[in-house]
């Protein structure tokens, strides 16, 4: 971790859930294993495997508080959270 420099705010975009698109098939099965999930979720798998898709829509219609956190590489500063 550098100090050289101020930490940058997290960008509205990352903590913000994406919308549900109209054209995703449903995934009743992991659904339901996020229903039963523990108090935190950390879903990971390659890009392209639907994720965001699957998560989104679960939190859509979840009933429960959810919060979003997407993280990449540029992402590398504990200070920064």
């Amino acid at each position: 971790m550098s100090t050289d420099r101020p930490p940058v705010p997290l960008l509205a975009v990352k903590h913000a859930i994406p919308p549900v698109r109209a054209a995703v098939v449903p995934r009743d099965r992991l659904e339901s294993r996020l229903d039963t999930a523990a108090k935190l979720t950390v879903v990971a798998a390659p890009a392209g495997w639907g994720k965001t898709s699957l998560v989104s829509r679960w939190a859509a219609t979840a009933g429960t508080p959810v919060a979003w956190v997407s993280l990449d590489e540029s992402d590398d500063e504990p200070v920064r959270f």
